[in-house]
């Protein structure tokens, strides 16, 4: 049988990490097994549900990556994609279920009977056995067993209905969601029972919490698939950290691709115990994702970065942009703060914000040194061949000569073209800044 498995989010706000790390367990899946991914969107709340949303989310589960096989915007032999156009559907299967006595009508809402002792048991791919009676059903004070809503008085089924309808008619094979949902499990199967239809697999996948071991929210930070775009993540870096929670690719595997991961995904690997969401975690995962792009790649990602810092990026060409992003050598653990960290590189005036030699500084400029540092700086600028081995075998021989110590001399150097305590190579970036722009910085603050 082909595996079928579905992401049936409701559109009432952005893709947030939870249901992004459902999706992308449910997309891993049917790319496994080379079965189908299904996007149902579930809008039966009229009052929330917006077309904004359901956009939004669409636009968040393609920059993670993940591709579906059937939904409302592609069609599929098992549609309509939305709950709000399957109405008739439930009707049809809950006038069947009451006129079979499983239901009755309570005005304009059909209730579902539940009776006592019924047996629920079911086998969950990730916890195991799970055995229950409908008899937990009970209302906690009264002690009376609940009945259920098929659908409610507007005429608009409830969770618990439209889930089983929508599954058994859209054949779906898996059910992969929430740990919060196996408390449903036990009501849907009750309804599975009373149509005669086989209920699919189930698996429920761990919580996320933050890392003070309580429910993610957003007191823990960015909290949607966009925040993390917006911050300067890779969907590549997301989507590898997303997988790592509550499933391992292998002891030595904590960075992979879209592609190694649906090659070793397996469900049963799942784990029970609750994932960590650790934004140390996602920031080296994402610095290594960084490090792996090519230099086209990487600069088409930094950009927009300097373009919002307002760098004058267009005066610039590729070549020199992508040259200057991979000298940084993997600085950086985001887009963002890679675009920061090499501002210099596109422009002096942040170097002029960070570093004022006259003020408190890392490296003040006294008056007594100055004389020292403009005749080293003018014996640097001399140096006939400007590569970053020539100038740094001139500086050697200039501190050598002189009896200082290479590093206040460096690190002046530093400041003065970078404005920052550290960076990739100073003669590295001297060579690739170019003589002329590196004399305009020494002269600005009066060292050559």
């Amino acid at each position: 049988m082909e595996t079928r498995v579905r992401f049936a989010p409701s559109p009432t706000g952005a893709l947030h990490i939870g249901g992004g790390h459902t999706a992308l367990f449910n997309w891993l899946w049917a790319r496994r097994t080379g079965g189908k991914f299904v996007l149902r969107i579930e809008d039966t709340d009229r009052e929330r549900s917006t077309q904004e949303y359901e956009e939004t989310i669409m636009s968040g589960m393609r920059w993670l990556g993940l591709d579906w096989d059937e939904g409302p915007d592609l069609g599929g032999p098992y549609g309509p994609y939305r709950q709000s156009s399957r109405l008739d559907l439930y009707w049809e299967n809950a006038e069947k279920l009451a006129a079979e006595g499983h239901a009755y009508k309570d005005g304009n809402a059909v209730i579902f009977k539940v009776l006592p002792n019924v047996e629920l048991s079911f086998d969950d791919v990730v916890y195991g056995r799970i055995e229950t009676k409908s008899d937990g059903l009970r209302d906690r004070e009264s002690g009376d067993l609940k009945d259920i809503v098929l659908l409610k008085g507007d005429g608009m089924p409830t969770y618990n209905y439209a889930v089983v309808v929508d599954d058994h008619f859209m054949k779906i094979t898996h059910v992969i969601r929430g740990e919060d949902h196996i408390s449903n499990t036990p009501k849907q199967l009750l309804i599975y029972k009373a149509l005669g239809w086989e209920p699919p697999l189930f698996a429920h996948l761990p919580m996320i919490l933050g890392k003070d071991k309580k429910k993610l929210s957003k007191r823990h930070g960015a909290t949607s698939v966009y925040e993390f775009r917006d911050m300067g993540y890779m969907p590549d870096s997301v989507f590898n950290f997303l997988a790592n929670l509550g499933w391992s690719a292998g002891e030595d595997k904590e960075i992979f691709d879209r592609e190694e991961a649906a090659e070793l995904f397996e469900l049963s690997r799942v784990t029970r115990k609750p994932a960590v969401f650790d934004p140390d975690k996602l920031n080296f995962i994402n610095q290594e994702h960084l490090k792996r792009l090519d230099p086209t790649t990487r600069l088409g990602l930094i950009k927009p970065f300097w373009k919002e810092a307002g760098l004058p990026v267009e005066e610039y060409d590729d070549a020199y942009l992508a040259e200057a992003l991979t000298l940084m050598g993997g600085r950086g653990q985001t887009a963002k703060e890679l675009a920061a960290f090499s501002d210099y590189y596109v422009s002096f005036e942040p170097v002029k914000e960070r570093w004022k030699p006259e003020g408190v500084s890392p490296v003040g400029v006294t008056e007594e040194l100055r004389p020292k540092l403009k005749d080293f700086f003018s014996v640097l600028l001399a140096e006939p061949h400007w590569a970053a081995e020539a100038l740094e075998t001139r500086a050697r021989a200039w501190v050598e000569e002189k009896g200082v110590k290479m590093k206040d001399y460096a690190m002046t150097l530093r400041y003065a073209l970078t404005g920052m305590k550290v960076s990739p190579g100073i003669f590295e970036v001297a060579t690739l800044l170019g003589r002329d722009e590196v004399k305009r910085r020494l002269e600005f603050y009066d060292l050559v």
